[in-house]
């Protein structure tokens, strides 16, 4: 552990620049910080105190690695306050944030994978300037976040897209309707907000011209779009019941009446998809 490089990261994370800063976002005389520096040995209470103040983590302000770090996020400056905000963060502390990034002990690290001098990144410190177009190269070099290079804040990595819930996708049973036979073609991923209530007994199904979900657990025959069975032959008709056990079945075909006890329900039609190609 370097002493030099957790009190820039302490630093760092308060987004100050002097000794005289720190030591007062740290309550304590102006002169222990130069004391840790001569003794090589940091407080752990003032490392703490700047993890429980500022959200960073404790892994990263000992060490320098952050692969599970990150600052505690605060509500955004927006405009000229945001653009305050990390003009006053330059010098040392986005130094540090950049070093950090790399993976570079030493300022010549970075000079020599950016072609820039010692004495340009030595002026970034004494003038406590903020190099925008670095901060900019670092964060698409390395991934870190531009938000916790360019002001302290936020997580040192970007979070990830949330991902799609497995339960938000339901995966059906999918076939070919092939001369009233079905045939296994897979499976079909249904938006479970397009699906019943129950939807055990599901089954995708796909024509010619058209496709349909059907609801095969529905065995009890009404009015509505259903797939039936006829002499072992599937075909989808649109069904009106009649009295007397009768019912009328119309496709595009045909239009013909039977007794109910003539059919076979396979299963109820959800929904209909058309081609139009």
């Amino acid at each position: 552990m370097s002493v030099q490089d957790v009190i820039e990261r302490i630093a760092a994370s308060y987004s100050v620049s002097s000794q005289k800063a720190l030591a007062e976002a740290l309550d304590v005389p102006a002169n222990n910080i130069s004391s840790w520096i001569q003794r090589d040995s940091v407080p752990y209470k003032a490392v703490v105190k700047c993890a429980l103040d500022t959200g960073a983590d404790l892994h990263w302000l000992v060490n320098g690695e952050f692969a599970n770090a990150k600052l505690a996020d605060k509500p955004q400056p927006k405009g000229k306050a945001l653009y305050d905000e990390i003009l006053s963060t330059g010098g040392r502390p986005v130094l540090r944030r950049i070093l950090d990034a790399y993976g570079f002990q030493m300022q010549k690290d970075l000079g020599d994978l950016l072609d820039i001098s010692s004495g340009t990144i030595s002026t970034w410190v004494r003038r406590e300037f903020f190099p925008g177009d670095v901060v900019v190269t670092c964060a698409l070099d390395t991934g870190v976040s531009l938000n916790w290079l360019a002001t302290g804040k936020g997580e040192m990595y970007p979070a990830p897209a949330p991902a799609v819930e497995s339960e938000a996708v339901l995966s059906i049973p999918k076939f070919r309707l092939e001369s009233g036979e079905l045939k296994e073609a897979g499976n079909w991923a249904l938006d479970c907000s397009l699906a019943p209530s129950s939807t055990e007994g599901l089954n995708f199904i796909e024509g010619l011209n058209a496709a349909w979900l059907v609801d095969t657990s529905a065995q009890k025959i009404g009015n509505g779009r259903w797939f039936i069975s006829i002499d072992d032959a599937l075909d989808v008709f649109d069904v009106v019941r009649l009295p007397g056990g009768k019912v009328r079945l119309t496709n595009n075909a045909v239009d013909f009446e039977c007794g109910v006890t003539e059919i076979a329900p396979f299963g109820v039609v959800v929904f209909t998809l058309e081609k139009h190609v």
